[in-house]
């Protein structure tokens, strides 16, 4: 079978111009608009440290809640693919980047930390291998330079009394 290629178009449009543009650093705001077609806007900015706005998604935080949906995906398919029956998810993905004195930095790792559960005939320690076997599918996790580390809690729904 041949490799297939997806591609992907975003718009990323600068909407923090307060009138005079960059002419200093600190006369402009860093929002702007992430636009995908037929989809809703996601409001950006830059991490506060960078003089951002918390209460837009800053590029970090979409790059670890990119790296925790990507395995949620394929976790979840695998499972389905298993008949493992996962009813509940949930991840507090965290990153780790370092700034360096010259402004620059980078990621040293992600840690996800999703917690799983499954119905009570779902088979546990399998679910803990399709973690693995997810995260080496993962196509974000394989497209960075940096650690993806799974530290995943699976617990079991008690069997229903009838």
């Amino acid at each position: 079978m041949a490799d297939k290629t997806h591609r992907y178009a975003v718009t990323v449009r600068w909407t923090g111009n307060t009138g005079a543009g960059t002419q200093n650093y600190r006369g402009y705001e860093r929002a702007h608009d992430i636009v995908a077609e037929g989809k809703p806007v996601i409001a950006g900015s830059s991490d506060p440290a960078f003089r951002g706005d918390a209460g837009r998604w800053n590029p970090e935080e979409l790059l670890v809640a990119s790296l925790s949906a990507c395995h949620k995906l394929w976790f979840l398919g695998l499972c389905a693919q298993a008949g493992i029956v996962v009813t509940a998810y949930e991840d507090d993905a965290e990153g780790c980047m370092v700034e360096e004195a010259d402004g620059g930095g980078q990621f040293t790792s992600v840690t996800l930390h999703p917690r799983v559960t499954v119905s009570a005939g779902s088979d546990v320690e399998q679910a803990r291998a399709l973690h693995e076997k997810a995260h080496g599918l993962c196509f974000i996790a394989r497209s960075v330079n940096f650690p993806v580390r799974n530290a995943p809690v699976i617990v079991r729904e008690p069997p229903v009394d009838r």
